[in-house]
């Protein structure tokens, strides 16, 4: 073998021995390139539950419902989360204090006030506690047997349009109604730049929507709205307003003669599992009673017989601590109060956290009516007259009230 041969197979060697430290290095020495983390998984929330219709033990259940929680979307206002979840503005307001209603933040957990004490009176036909702004509707029921009832979220008469306490009935019922304003009611809207005609025909203009049904109290009525957002708070000029897809269940339900009765119950007391709950509302600003001065004495006479006696059965005392703690920073939560207390915190803790949506089941279908923005909310307020003067005041039923 010649010198030259022995030399280029001594570099073909050589060259090759090179390569293979090349590769070792690539295989073992060079780092790979980072590779970028998958983003965490949406977070999965529970299905929300619809809570405007209940079967109860007519003797025994006071509280129904379950308290939600909820994440802001990105246009949310508590008007937009109230209707979603078939309850009404101040609501959402009282059950979050501090938060923004108009800017609530997107992303930020609020809480939905869906659990419910049912009013201190007899459960027949159509109830309505004027300090919760919320109507119950108990179906007929046979001895024995389970009650459905149901309840809606209303808008109620402003201060100086108080809607009246007591006792009345259905006395008609009308589709598409035409709204006929009292002489007060058109001078307040005339003083108000707002004048509106004697008569106002069935259609989106209408103030009472498209169903309404007539109380035995001349004028007074509970019927729809063409504002929805206008329930929930003191709107109207007594009536009792409520989301257009609940008056229309309600006017299938309830029939002519349908015993009503209106009552102003700002605390609410009810058994629940062996514990008794309280329910605080804020007071009304026309509520003659003075709930501050003497609460523990106003607040006894909030308890029902039936629950007096079942304390005594039971051997239970009310904490009034915990009473004196949730009516002084009112939320329109549940909380137990004997059997066993717990703080509002501790039930808003305990709440599922559920998708920002119309439950299954809703009366609503997410998508009929405008959303309404804050300065238009704020303008439902000055359309209402509330610095007018000569508003009529007072809760006595009188022939010469207004509608609507």
């Amino acid at each position: 073998m010649s010198t030259t041969t022995v030399r280029a197979l001594a570099l073909a060697a050589t060259l090759a021995s090179l390569s293979a430290c090349s590769l070792l290095g690539d295989a073992f020495g060079r780092k790979p390139a980072p590779v970028e983390p998958a983003p965490p998984p949406p977070p999965q929330y529970a299905p929300p539950v619809a809570t405007s219709r209940f079967t109860i033990d007519p003797q025994h259940d006071d509280v129904v419902g379950v308290v939600q929680r909820t994440v802001v979307g990105k246009e949310d206002t508590f008007s937009d989360i109230a209707r979603r979840f078939n309850v009404g503005y101040e609501e959402m307001v009282r059950a979050n204090p501090g938060v923004d209603p108009w800017l609530p933040g997107a992303g930020r957990e609020v809480v939905v006030p869906t659990r419910f004490i049912l009013p201190n009176a007899p459960r027949k036909g159509i109830v309505i506690n004027l300090a919760a702004m919320r109507l119950w509707y108990f179906e007929p029921y046979k001895s024995g047997e389970s009650q459905v009832v149901h309840t809606y979220p209303i808008g109620i008469g402003r201060v100086g349009w108080a809607t009246p306490e007591g006792t009345t009935k259905v006395a008609r019922k009308m589709k598409d109604p035409t709204w006929r304003p009292s002489a007060a009611v058109r001078k307040e809207h005339a003083e108000n730049d707002d004048p509106v005609p004697a008569v106002v025909p069935p259609g989106p203009d209408n103030p009472l929507g498209n169903r309404a049904l007539y109380l035995a109290w001349p004028s007074y009525l509970v019927h729809g709205t063409n504002k929805p957002y206008g329930v929930g708070i003191r709107s109207s000029h007594g009536c009792i307003r409520l989301y257009p897809e609940d008056i229309l269940q309600l006017f299938d339900l309830a029939p002519v003669g349908t015993p009503v009765r209106v009552v102003n119950q700002p605390f609410l007391f009810g058994w629940h599992d062996g514990r008794l709950y309280l329910q605080a509302y804020d007071v009304l600003e026309d509520d003659p009673r003075d709930f501050a001065k003497a609460q523990k004495k106003l607040l006894s006479k909030q308890l029902a017989a039936r629950i007096q006696k079942e304390l005594k059965v039971r051997g239970e005392s009310i904490d009034w601590t915990a009473v004196s703690a949730i009516a002084h920073a009112p939320r329109g939560i549940p909380a137990p109060v004997a059997g066993g207390s717990a703080g509002v915190d501790a039930e808003v803790a305990a709440a599922a956290v559920v998708e920002n949506r119309v439950p299954d089941g809703a009366n609503w279908d997410g998508v009929s009516g405008l959303p309404i923005d804050e300065k238009t909310f704020e303008e439902m307020f000055s359309d209402n007259g509330t610095d007018s003067p000569a508003a009529p005041a007072g809760n006595a039923p009188a022939d010469k009230k207004p509608q609507g």
